[in-house]
């Protein structure tokens, strides 16, 4: 039985090699939560010839859902070579990098993406959070908490920079 299925699949797979219909059966396996196969076919659709600007997003989502965040990096890589001011996708990069402990190449990213955007409230979130808890750079960190907190002072992580930034101490009289 599943290896009917399997020679199925393959038969599919073979018969429906343009860019456009991987990208379909991508996406119907990200829909049905078959992760794995929808990044096989994604993947195989960017070598293809489809548009990577739009493939990228769904396979980094794929990577992601499914756990391969070292994949899902090196695609977000291999594809900022082609597209090196792409910034959501540096975003992503640098975020995979801090989930899988690469912190020195997470902060260059996140240095990367502020330095073209020097306003984005959630890169001087994530920079200040990988300085507090990797590098343990709590005056760097309070930095950009403190940015994080002047760019969205209503944003999700509001309660936890407010409690990160560093309070100056005084002498008592």
């Amino acid at each position: 039985m599943q290896a009917e299925t399997i020679k199925a699949d393959v038969a599919t797979y073979n018969r429906e090699h343009t860019a456009d219909k991987l990208v379909d059966r991508g996406k119907g396996f990200a829909a049905v939560g078959d992760y794995l196969r929808a990044e096989e076919y994604l993947a195989d659709a960017m070598n293809q010839g489809a548009d990577q600007k739009k493939i990228m997003p769904l396979l980094l989502e794929v990577c992601i859902r499914e756990g391969r965040y070292r994949l899902a990096a090196q695609y977000a890589k291999d594809y900022l070579v082609a597209h090196p001011n792409d910034v959501r996708v540096r975003l992503v990069l640098a975020s995979l990098y801090s989930a899988t402990a690469d912190f020195k190449l997470a902060k260059a990213e996140f240095e990367r993406v502020l330095d073209a955007r020097p306003n984005d409230p959630q890169a001087h979130y994530a920079l200040a959070v990988l300085l507090r808890d990797a590098e343990q750079d709590v005056v760097g960190a309070d930095q950009h908490f403190r940015e994080y907190l002047r760019l969205d002072p209503k944003g999700q992580h509001v309660e936890e920079a407010r409690s990160s930034v560093l309070h100056r101490v005084t002498e008592a009289p």
